[in-house]
């Protein structure tokens, strides 16, 4: 049975996003040695989804009792991490710099008006190409719809972007390229009549 549940443990969807995202492209931009990469990742993505537990959503999805994967959502505007900046450079040390430049590029391009802001969906490895996502997406996206709130989000890849426009999301004007690295895709969709 897959039951959609609210998640109360930051940690643990930290844990599920930073081991899914551990070998992506902007991951691997942000902490080249592959060897410091989980442990300052588990850090931010837990920092991130304590902060969407106050301000946001954080869901998982289940099999059989089993968690498969996570989403956090934040509803903004929202309020910045208090001492953010600062945490960062207590875990991630040398390669702080380049959090703090992904997160400049991204505030560029960030929509100003309210929306709902999907900052991870992850799923456990082993876990994709089974519809997961798309049943965590579709979670939030019922209750955006019920309420016209339009949602926003940076495809990482461009794999996931075609995730996304299969659910409504479109490109917004302007990629994200960070600097000698990867590009990603900001994505805006417009609530649905249901």
């Amino acid at each position: 049975m897959i039951e959609i549940i609210r998640m109360e443990d930051p940690a643990v969807a930290g844990e599920i996003i930073a081991d899914t995202f551990s070998v992506d492209e902007i991951s691997r931009w942000l902490i080249p040695p592959e060897a410091d990469r989980l442990p300052i990742q588990r850090r931010f993505f837990t920092m991130y989804a304590t902060h969407a537990l106050d301000h946001g959503d954080v869901y998982g999805i289940t099999e059989a009792g089993e968690l498969s994967g996570v989403a956090v959502w934040f509803a903004a505007p929202f309020p910045a991490i208090p001492g953010e900046d600062e945490a960062i450079a207590t875990f991630a040390g040398e390669h702080a710099e380049r959090y703090a430049t992904l997160g400049r590029e991204m505030e560029k391009l960030h929509p100003h008006e309210p929306h709902h802001y999907l900052a991870f969906i992850a799923l456990v490895r082993g876990r994709t190409g089974r519809g997961l996502g798309s049943l965590l997406l579709e979670e939030h996206h019922r209750r955006l719809d019920d309420h016209g709130i339009p949602a926003y989000l940076e495809a990482s890849s461009e794999a996931s972007r075609r995730l996304y426009l299969r659910h409504g999301y479109v490109d917004m004007p302007e990629r994200l390229q960070l600097p000698a690295g990867p590009v990603m895709y900001p994505m805006w969709r417009a609530p649905m009549a249901r």
